[in-house]
This record gives C-alpha cells, sequence and structure tokens, in this order.
C-alpha cells in the first residue's frame, strides 16, 4: 500500500479539489474514457467533490461492456461443442447471452476454462492435441499485445487444434462517433492510461486538434483522477485543446513500440460493433488474412449468429455520454448485476455496475 498512499492522500485530494474550485469559470463536461476510472470516480465519490458546473459522464471504456450481444452468442455456440475447450478471462464467465452465460454452460457440462493469460490456452492446445482449444479474445488495445503473441506462438508451434474469438475494439475512433453525434455534450477527455501504455498518446492529437477538445490520459487512483480533471479544466478555462499526459509514470508518447509490432503483424484494422452503440468504422481488430487459420468465427462458422438487445436499457446513451444509469428507469430494479439488461451492467467495471456496487441505486443516494 505504501505505493498507493501518495495517490490516496486526502489532503492532495483537497487541494487539487479547491484549485479545481478557483480556476473554474464556467460549466464544463468531460469524460472519463476508461471503466476503471468509472469506478474511481464512483467509489470514492470524486464526483461530488467537483464544482456542480464541472460534470463527469462515462465513457465506453469498458473492454466487457462493449462486446456485442451476438459475440457473446457465438462464443456461447462454440463453447457447447463436444470437441471444444474453451479458454476465458474470469470476467466473461457471467456476462449473459440471449439465453445463458459461460458459467452456467460449464455447470451442464461445457469444457470451460478460466485463464490468467491467452499463452496459458496455448499450451491447453499443447497438452491436448485431441481438443479444439478457442480463447475468447476481446478488449481494447491494452489485451492485443498478449493476444498477437498467443496467436504467433501458436503459429511457431504448429498447434492446428488452437483458434481466438476476436472481439477487439479501439478507443480513437469511439471519441471520434461521440463527438460526431448530434447529442454530443463532451466538452474534454480524461485519456485511457492502461491502453496509452500500450498504444502511447499520438493517435490521440488529430482528435484533440479536429474537435478542440482537450485529453488529458490519466491513472486510476483518486489523486490520478483529480490531476487529471484540474489539468484538463485549466485547458478548457485557457481554450487550449491539447494532448498531455499527467499519468508521466507509466505512458509514453510513443507507446510501447515492440507490442505495436507485435500486434500489427498479427491483426489488422477492421469495423466492429460495439454493444449499445453498433457499428463504428475502423474501430476494432481482425486476424490479418496470413493467421485466419486461427479464427474461430470462421473454423466453427458461426459469424451469421445476430442477437437483440433490451429495448428497455438505455446503456447506449450512458456509454456516449448522454445519460447516467440512474436516468435509467430499469437502474436498480428490473436491472441488476443479478439480471443485468444491457452492456453497463453486464461487467463489474461497467457504469451501471458501479453506481450499483456504491449503493447508488438506493433512495436518498441518488447520482
Amino acid at each position: 500500500m505504501k505505493y498507493l498512499d501518495e495517490y490516496r492522500d486526502p489532503r492532495a485530494a483537497q487541494k487539487l479539489v479547491a484549485e479545481i474550485e478557483r480556476i473554474q469559470t464556467r460549466p464544463w463536461t468531460l469524460m472519463e474514457i476508461c471503466g476503471g476510472q468509472t469506478h474511481t470516480i464512483v467509489k470514492f465519490g470524486i464526483d461530488r467533490l467537483l464544482p456542480e458546473a464541472v460534470a463527469l459522464v462515462h465513457g465506453p471504456g469498458c473492454p466487457v461492456c462493449v462486446t456485442p450481444l451476438e459475440m457473446i452468442d457465438r462464443a456461447h455456440a462454440i463453447a457447447v461443442r463436444p470437441e471444444v475447450t474453451f479458454a476465458s478471462f474470469g470476467d466473461m464467465l457471467r456476462v449473459p447471452g440471449t439465453r445463458s452465460d459461460l458459467l452456467a454452460l460449464k455447470a451442464h457440462g461445457a469444457d470451460v476454462r478460466v485463464v490468467y493469460s491467452p499463452l496459458d490456452a496455448v499450451e491447453l492446445a499443447a497438452a491436448h492435441p485431441e481438443r479444439e482449444v478457442v480463447f475468447f479474445a476481446i478488449g481494447f488495445e491494452t489485451t492485443s499485445p498478449a493476444n498477437a503473441m498467443a496467436v504467433k506462438q501458436a503459429a511457431r508451434r504448429g498447434l492446428s487444434n488452437f483458434s481466438v474469438l476476436v472481439s477487439h475494439v479501439l478507443v480513437p475512433p469511439a471519441l471520434r462517433a461521440i463527438l460526431e453525434s448530434p447529442d454530443n455534450r463532451v466538452q474534454g477527455f480524461l485519456g485511457p492510461g492502461h491502453v496509452c501504455t500500450v498504444v502511447g498518446t499520438e493517435e490521440y492529437e488529430p482528435i484533440a486538434e479536429r474537435y478542440r477538445v482537450p485529453i488529458e490520459v490519466t491513472g486510476f487512483e483518486p489523486v490520478d483522477m483529480l490531476e487529471g480533471i484540474l489539468a484538463c479544466v485549466e485547458q478548457l478555462e485557457a481554450g487550449r485543446a491539447e494532448v498531455r499526459t499527467p499519468y508521466r509514470r507509466v505512458v509514453r508518447r510513443e507507446g510501447n513500440q515492440a507490442a505495436k509490432a507485435l500486434v500489427g503483424e498479427v491483426f489488422e484494422v477492421c469495423d466492429r460493433k460495439w454493444r449499445g452503440i453498433g457499428t463504428i468504422p475502423a474501430s476494432g481488430y481482425r486476424l490479418r488474412e496470413e493467421y485466419s487459420f486461427f479464427d474461430a468465427e470462421r473454423r466453427f462458422d458461426v459469424a451469421a449468429i445476430e442477437a437483440r438487445e433490451s429495448s428497455v436499457c438505455i446503456s447506449g446513451e450512458i456509454l456516449r455520454g448522454v445519460k447516467k444509469p440512474v436516468d435509467c428507469p430499469a437502474f436498480g430494479e428490473a436491472c441488476t448485476p443479478e439480471n443485468p439488461l444491457g452492456a453497463t451492467m453486464v461487467s463489474a467495471e461497467g457504469a451501471c455496475a458501479a453506481y450499483y456496487a456504491y449503493g447508488r441505486h438506493l433512495a436518498g443516494v441518488g447520482g
């Protein structure tokens, strides 16, 4: 904990809040992009410490939340096949598809395994050549290097029984989609620290310049968040729109060059559907043709599976920063973590799940 103390120091937080109050002269709406940042904001009540005129809205930065419902159904269609060992990170096991979830399928006999790395799934394939081992490769740019390495290792080792179900999404196209939406109210962004650790910050610079929005790449502790908010408000008050990095202890402008090269070798950019939002052009990764042998979607012919979201859910508006969880009539009643209706309640990192976990669905707690 000693390495976290300075980033959770109440006195440092109070000084940052006081400085935000001192310099803020106009109403501003900021969006944090990452689901981990959303949880920090709600858990520590950061949004309630700020001046009323500085509003925080929550972005599409939870990878589980934005994985399309039909992709979940495709995963389930593969997992129930008798020859398949389906490997996934644990946070996907209780994400509901149209009819079930991976945990329930496992309880009914499907060979579903929790792994801590995609390379664990590669080892499963090597140890069990009689099984078809499929890894559920979801996430933002953060998880793409490890998934690319798994595919490359499987190819190098000649593992014909290994494949990946790919549902990678990219942050910058989502920001453009939010900013171009007719109901957009976001004026500045708290950038995703973990994503930028991999890809750097260069590709955010054209967004800041074109749309005249400041982007402050921010960490995940309370002081990190408040430093990012202060820096963003400073830019807005000064009329600037730059990409800057308060999270300098982790993020470099150029990112991780080796990781980026590996991802570029294995994956290529494609259009991708986001749960609750819809299809965003050039917003995801798919396997390059030379690695298409490892594409589980092709191997098991599940690409035609479609699904329909709940008509009650407003998670699309929440992911775009238009509304908050407490604006949804189903929040905390018809929609709970045990019975989620939409994207932002299906994951522990989702905005609705965060609000629920910290009691904002209770009478008198509010948003």
